[in-house]
């Protein structure tokens, strides 16, 4: 199967960006053969602030490029991680002209909420799930810290949904878990056209048999993550626990003043993929506190695959992702102190074995190389048969005749 793989990268490298590379690695390994057309936001800086709004709506540049590689190539398929900004909707046109079927990864809630996270002043927020114009994320600046940008995205989202460019164009829908699939299916999207596949973690040869020790984090450092939470159940116990964070973000210089005052944190910046595994592998338990959804909640995954159970909100995705008392423990969102008894809980746990190896039967059953495999072939085939649309079809025509006889 020839398949093309296309992606807006993101500024500072992130969950989406790392699963892009994975699954093209992926495909290719299986013996596929791999298009990739990418394009980077750090292009945005040369750009107008009018030039981008245009690109937002429409990258009539993006979909010649996109067209003619169909044209030169002839792709079975075209799979899109992530389209926002600057490949737009326009990418979809390009493949549809040619007659190849879409599948649209839905690796956040961007279609919907104009920040992509469904949060709001370092809480969950759902004013904007269901409306044809997200007006509330405008009155609240929820993109950028700006009502100008907000109103570009807000647009944008109105227009093409309007158009019927989300649900006529795309063959096939995917989430990263059920939880994230619902929210679809309650924003008005049918849910015959969204299936649901994780993502994966490649093989790899950590196995560490060292002592393990503290807590680490893994992430961006922002408020929708928790950070706040998370600094606060340490300054607030005197608890022994270490704690170690990884990763960049606006709350950088909180987190340095932070480990500057209390020698139990430390926090170390970014570090290449191979390296933050090893660091997991070290620690009794990750934490992962967002404040929002997250769709997914990779660290966890990351965790489970070298055996370190994780302490995460109960919120979203994450309730999927950690089996309360036996792959970690969940705690309250926003509440230091279930956090860090969460934290002690698990790390003074009287079997911590039982815990590690629970954590690495989870990976093992359903985040392998090879499961994930399997259910992109399942995914694809599906689109290209035009499953999903049959079943909305059908279901369309069953209501009508309800609504006939009734």
């Amino acid at each position: 199967m020839k398949i093309l793989l296309c992606h807006n990268y993101y500024q500072q490298l992130g969950g989406e960006d790392i699963t892009f590379a994975d699954e093209a690695w992926l495909l290719e390994s299986r013996g596929h053969s791999v298009l990739c057309y990418t394009i980077h936001n750090d292009e945005i800086p040369k750009l107008s602030k009018l030039n981008v709004a245009r690109q937002t709506f429409w990258n009539s540049k993006v979909r010649k490029e996109v067209q003619e590689l169909i044209r030169a190539e002839r792709p079975d398929i075209m799979h899109c991680t992530n389209i926002f900004p600057l490949l737009s909707p326009s990418i979809y046109k390009a493949a549809k002209s040619e007659g190849v079927p879409i599948v649209q990864a839905l690796h956040n809630y961007r279609l919907m909420c104009p920040n992509a996270v469904f949060s709001r002043n370092n809480a969950a927020c759902e004013d904007c799930l269901g409306k044809i114009f997200a007006w509330p994320a405008i009155l609240h600046g929820c993109y950028r810290n700006s009502r100008l940008a907000s109103t570009v995205v807000s647009t944008m989202l109105a227009y093409h949904r309007l158009r019927g460019t989300w649900h006529n164009e795309i063959d096939l829908f995917f989430t990263l878990t059920e939880f994230a699939r619902q929210k679809y299916i309650q924003g008005g999207f049918p849910a015959e056209k969204i299936d649901v596949k994780p993502n994966f973690i490649r093989k790899h040869d950590i196995d560490f048999q060292g002592e393990r020790n503290g807590a680490i984090y893994v992430g961006r450092l922002s408020e929708e993550k928790g950070i706040s939470t998370l600094l606060e159940a340490w300054e607030n116990h005197d608890i022994d626990l270490k704690l170690k964070l990884v990763g960049d973000g606006p709350l950088r210089d909180s987190i340095q003043k932070a480990a500057a005052n209390d020698s139990r944190i430390d926090w170390i910046g970014q570090l290449p993929p191979a390296q933050v595994m090893e660091e997991i592998a070290k620690a009794q338990v990750l934490v992962l506190p967002s404040n929002c959804y997250e769709t997914f909640g990779r660290t966890i995954v990351e965790g489970y695959s070298v055996g370190t159970p994780s302490v995460a909100s109960r919120l979203g995705a994450m309730k999927e992702g950690v089996i309360h008392g036996k792959t970690g423990m969940l705690f309250d969102p926003g509440n230091s102190v279930d956090l860090m008894a969460k934290l002690d809980a698990v790390c003074s746990h009287p079997n911590p074995e039982e815990m590690q190896n629970a954590a690495r039967a989870r990976f093992e059953e359903a985040f392998t190389e090879d499961i994930n495999y399997e259910m992109m072939l399942q995914i694809y085939e599906k689109a290209i048969h035009g499953e999903a649309k049959k079943q909305v079809v059908g279901n369309s025509n069953k209501q009508k005749r309800i609504e006939q006889t009734s």
